[in-house]
């Protein structure tokens, strides 16, 4: 936009270069291209500020019509403790995400404990016990290398006993080894089923929004192993372009729930599609 002189193949060729950029996938970008000539045409936008406003206008609708009857808010249990499992390979900020969600809950007056089920990495069990002390709530931890499942069952136990609102669950990532870790959180729900029927209300899939198209393959390989019921998009601060969230709804068609845009406690926020498509663009609404 800021090269922007008239509604010509080279602007639209631009944008689509420039969604490919960010992230929306190559099919995606091609489509909204389309859409968009279509729509520049039908509004008869000329200004640098008419066009703007039809490539937000028309990003929001095409995420929107991605997610009729779409559910982003959170799920929680009109009787007994909520559960929440988190999941997602190793080093997309689970750890983090729980830490700031437990505090963020803390904040509105609920119980909250945290099971530290990520038995097998070193020092996750230790990063979730310092989220714990920040945050002011217990962690169930087991020894190392112990049954993640028997971590659960300690947490879901305790979160009965004690009446807790919520027990978040930290799990392993390890896709190296994707049969046992799918098994594993198979085995988990179970046991938390077992002892609560209606758990877990939510299975959050936490992903790296600065690794691009690969969170779309790591998307589809937990969509397609356990029961995802949201997203949660971290490190969208810095580097990360974000437009992954376009391509996870058109193909996944799973509601992105929060999103991490830096290290604070209220960095974590509920996701807003509006603001993400005006995000996505920058400043292009204020020209």
């Amino acid at each position: 936009m800021a090269n922007f002189r008239s509604v010509d193949e080279e602007f639209f060729e631009d944008l689509e270069e420039t969604l490919i950029g960010a992230d929306v996938g190559a099919q995606t970008a091609f489509d909204l291209t389309e859409q968009l000539r279509d729509e520049v045409k039908l509004q008869n936008a000329k200004s640098k500020a008419e066009v703007s406003q039809v490539v937000v206008e028309t990003l929001v609708a095409h995420y929107q019509a991605q997610g009729v009857n779409e559910d982003a808010t959170m799920h929680f249990a009109s009787d007994g403790p909520t559960v929440i499992l988190f999941v997602g390979v190793n080093g997309v900020g689970k750890t983090t995400t729980i830490g700031k969600l437990a505090a963020r809950y803390k904040a509105e007056g609920k119980k909250v404990l945290l099971a530290a089920a990520d038995t097998f990495r070193a020092g996750a069990t230790q990063q979730l016990q310092e989220w714990g002390k920040r945050d002011g709530v217990e962690v169930i931890a087991g020894e190392p290398n112990v049954d993640p499942a028997s971590v659960v069952y300690d947490g879901v136990r305790a979160a009965i006993d004690q009446q807790a609102d919520i027990l978040f669950v930290d799990t392993a990532g390890r896709l190296q080894n994707n049969v046992n870790l799918m098994q594993e959180l198979a085995k988990m729900k179970r046991i938390i089923s077992r002892e609560l029927p209606a758990e877990p209300q939510e299975v959050l899939l936490v992903l790296d929004s600065t690794t691009g198209q690969n969170a779309i393959q790591q998307a589809r390989l937990f969509k397609d192993s356990t029961d995802v019921s949201g997203i949660v998009l971290t490190k969208l601060d810095g580097t990360a372009k974000g437009g992954i969230i376009l391509p996870i709804r058109n193909e996944l068609h799973l509601p992105v729930k929060w999103i991490g845009l830096g290290e604070g406690v209220s960095d974590l926020q509920p996701f807003d599609a509006d603001e993400f498509a005006k995000s996505l663009f920058g400043d292009l609404l204020e020209g």
